[in-house]
């Protein structure tokens, strides 16, 4: 038996939760064989126990595969997955699904989080999970419901099964109180990784009228921040709620213990509780593994009404509050600090309660799941190599060359073959680029500090007195020009737009936002078509997070309407296109309409989109077939020759870019299939059969010349290939969900 989710050491709630289980199932069957598969949030991963034999990097897809392989391999004859949406990588945790599909046992999902209303990716993910799911494990009735109701889960695959809790015995809080130096008062807790959502603040203001009824009382938060929050807000959470009790003079009636504690500490902190308190902020929390713990140690619990503590403390089996209120917390507490008797009979009634839920007895309810779940299987025979025959795979990400290629002020030009070629300096181009790939894999890599330096590189390029973008900048970081090119400022709005729309920094997005809104008024005076549609879509981007953004939806219509007034005056049925000529980065015209107009529900626009993509998509092909782009060596006019090198990367990410757009809009997998095309150019399927990314440095090739790769590695070339792996990584996830939806 497999158990698939985080493991201690890791600190977080699920890590704990897989280890109890999978330790509980061992002891429960001996004979067995129970190991752990473990989810890295970092590439440095954890000093794992030896139960822990495959570790899966969060956000490295083909780690998702191998790890299928490996189940396959070991002949797992049941896989006990813990799903929680953010412990997986990809968009609301997708990543899960590869191996899924790539396992042949049963597998037991235990859903740790059960939405009544989730978002499409959430939605997707989730009928897919439960498509490939033997059986279904919720700790709450409501969970079960959930399911029922909003996913049409049939009741015979779903088990509701408790969270479990160690077996300790029903303590005098006095004994442990002493080791604590609280004997003699009365202890409050609260315990857990601390976050907003917790809202401990509320406990804080009930405080003072708690502690002027009864002065012994003593309220301790017991835990570390979150290790994500620590690592985006430091810990402000915290310093919040330690202001807070100094400011209501309850300081010296709240202990903060900043530290995460082992299990065999906890139950010390538990046994030393009278009160628990969980004063959390969202309804549907469906788990709460500390509350099942500290309820079923006999602990007096008084709760916000979260669905778990609803069921849990139903029958007076603890006090249930209005959410965000002191004044009920207030009532609560002192309701049972007035009467012990009252206190004393709620801590036996939830002891008893809590032996249903000891580990050993949860232990052995997994165990029935899992054998109905072997009963229950089906699964088509497969050959012995078939665990190793895999379609196409994309490249693993690597950034070196990206790295290499950026200093402080932002990203290098050129590159004399591998080298940054200083002479040449910075331009705002290509910072924009690298902004928009940081923003891109901000979930795969903690790309913060590269980031932050293209973001500042793009900051000091707009001229605040012209509100236009420089491009050109010296090694000696002094511009070389007043303003840069239409195109530069259309693509520098692009990159901010990006980023004010999906940066997970706050401080990112507010520049970004007001950079985006200081440059944003130059543009309708554009004549550059790409300048509109770059600029498209950075408005598609921006509008993502700000739709109520007036100017920018103004803009927006105006460019569209050159766009489509462009089209209007040059397409014709044998040249669907927007100019005389096709020139440089020709499918972000289909693609920012194509955006637009779907963005719009203007099936009009979009259609224009489309076929001029089509067009591009059929004059791009060789008679082979493989992706041919218009040559830089003078491009394609209309009635004229076709040029067909020195072919550039910027063309072929333009066409993955533009068709996963389209794949996305009209979802044909015609499109998907055409944007793998484009991509297979990088990797040697193109005139000349060579491949231009260079899998050693992680640079990509110049050009394609008629005799040659052009060997040196620029910015703008390299960032093209990983800003297409970025895109292809993304809409693989996306495909696959369709053919296993269509299946």
């Amino acid at each position: 038996m497999a158990f698939l989710g985080c493991y201690e050491p890791r600190r977080c709630g699920i890590a704990t939760f897989t280890r109890d289980l999978c330790e509980a199932v061992s002891e429960a069957m001996p004979r067995a064989d129970c190991y752990a598969a473990a989810v890295n949030d970092h590439a440095k991963g954890y000093d794992y126990p030896p139960r822990v034999r495959l570790e899966i990097l969060e956000n490295d897809l083909d780690s998702y595969r191998r790890a299928a392989d490996f189940l396959n391999f070991k002949n797992t004859e049941v896989l006990c997955v813990q799903h929680e949406f953010g412990i997986y990588g990809g968009p609301a945790g997708s990543h899960l699904l590869s191996l899924l599909k790539g396992a042949r046992m049963p597998v037991v999902t235990t859903l740790h989080t059960v939405l009544r209303e989730p978002n499409a990716a959430q939605r997707r993910v989730m009928d897919e999970l439960i498509r490939r799911s033997t059986r279904l494990v919720v700790m709450a009735r409501k969970g079960a419901d959930i399911l029922r109701e909003t996913y049409g889960v049939p009741d015979e695959i779903i088990d509701v099964i408790p969270h479990g809790i160690p077996d300790s015995p029903l303590a005098d809080s006095d004994f442990h109180k002493a080791r604590f130096g609280v004997s003699g008062r009365k202890v409050l807790m609260t315990y857990g990784l601390l976050g907003p959502g917790k809202g401990i603040e509320y406990a804080i203001k009930a405080l003072p009228e708690i502690v002027a009824k009864h002065s012994d009382v003593v309220y301790l938060v017991l835990g570390a921040t979150h290790p994500h929050l620590v690592e985006r807000d430091g810990e402000s959470y915290r310093l919040s709620l330690e202001r807070l009790a100094e400011d209501l003079g309850v300081k010296d009636h709240i202990i903060f213990y900043n530290r995460f504690v082992a299990a065999d500490e906890l139950t010390e902190f538990i046994g030393a509780t009278d009160i628990y308190l969980t004063p959390y902020l969202n309804e549907a929390q469906i788990t709460s593994g500390t509350l099942a713990q500290v309820f079923g140690a006999g602990n007096a619990v008084i709760s916000t009404p979260y669905w778990h503590a609803q069921e849990l403390l139903a029958e007076s089996r603890g006090l249930l509050v209005p959410f965000r209120s002191p004044e009920a917390i207030v009532d609560a507490v002192c309701n049972y600090l007035d009467h012990p008797t009252v206190l004393a009979r709620t801590r036996e009634q939830a002891y008893q309660h809590g032996r249903k839920t000891i580990w050993s007895a949860v232990a052995e309810r997994y165990l029935d799941s899992f054998q109905l779940a072997r009963a229950n299987h089906r699964t088509t025979p497969k050959t012995a190599f078939a665990v190793w025959t895999r379609a196409y795979d994309l490249p693993p990400l690597r950034l070196d060359h990206i790295i290499r290629m950026s200093d402080g002020t932002g990203i290098f030009q050129h590159a004399t073959y591998n080298v940054p070629n200083f002479h040449e300096g910075y331009c705002t181009d290509d910072n924009a680029r690298a902004f928009i790939l940081c923003n891109l894999l901000e979930e795969v890599n903690n790309l913060n500090q590269l980031s932050t330096s293209y973001l500042a590189f793009l900051a000091a390029a707009l001229n605040h007195e012209t509100g236009r973008f420089r491009n050109f900048m010296s090694h000696g970081r002094q511009w070389l020009e007043e303003a840069g090119s239409e195109d530069s400022h259309g693509r520098a709005l692009w990159a901010l737009g990006v980023g004010a729309g999906r940066s997970n920094n706050l401080g990112h997005r507010r520049l970004s936002a007001k950079l985006f809104n200081r440059g944003l008024a130059a543009v309708p005076s554009f004549t550059s078509p790409r300048a509109w549609a770059f600029s498209l879509l950075g408005i598609h981007e921006y509008l993502q997070g700000a739709p109520e953004n007036a100017q920018a939806s103004a803009i927006g219509a105006v460019l569209i309407d050159s766009l489509v007034t462009l089209w209007n005056n040059y397409a014709t049925e044998d040249w669907p296109w927007f100019e005389p000529a096709a020139t440089y980065d020709n499918a972000r015209l289909s693609q920012a309409l194509i955006l637009s107009g779907d963005w719009l529900a203007d099936e009009s626009v979009v259609e224009i989109g489309l076929k001029s993509l089509r067009w591009l998509s059929a004059m791009q092909k060789s008679e082979n077939g493989h992706f041919r782009p218009i040559g830089s060596n003078g491009f394609y006019e209309r009635n004229g020759i076709r040029a067909e090198f020195d072919q550039q990367p910027v063309e072929a990410q333009a066409m993955v870019a533009a068709c996963l757009d389209a794949f996305r809009a009209t979802q044909d997998r015609l499109w998907f299939d055409e944007a793998k095309c484009a991509f297979e150019w990088f990797l040697g399927r193109n005139d000349q059969g060579l491949s231009l990314y260079d899998s050693f440095t992680g640079g990509c090739g110049d050009g394609l010349h008629h005799d040659r790769v052009n060997a040196n590695q620029g910015a703008e070339s390299s960032l093209a290939f990983h800003l297409a792996l970025a895109g292809m990584n993304q809409a693989e996830l996306i495909d696959h969900l369709q053919k296993l939806t269509t299946a």
